[in-house]
């Protein structure tokens, strides 16, 4: 099973938020997560939560970051 950390949207039409989540390559961009890793808020451009640690696990998995979670995972440390 190929795992990859990836975006999901979640939230209303015209909000959305969206959860950072580990998620079979296979699965549907809203299927069902192996695990939830942090949200983001794209309306105020604020990240919510994001668990770097389990970030670093996965990808010990060997788990692939998509683009959007990469540069998410930048912006990180100046939101702290």
């Amino acid at each position: 099973m190929a795992v990859k950390i990836r975006i999901s949207r979640v939230g209303k039409k015209h909000a959305p938020m969206y959860r950072i989540v580990a998620v079979d390559s296979r699965a549907k961009r809203d299927g069902a997560a192996i695990e939830i890793l942090g949200s983001y808020d794209p309306v105020n451009h604020k990240i919510i939560q994001l668990y770097t640690d389990r970030i670093a696990y996965w990808q010990g998995q060997g788990a692939q970051l998509t683009d959007a979670v990469k540069k998410l995972c930048k912006l990180a440390p100046a939101q702290s």
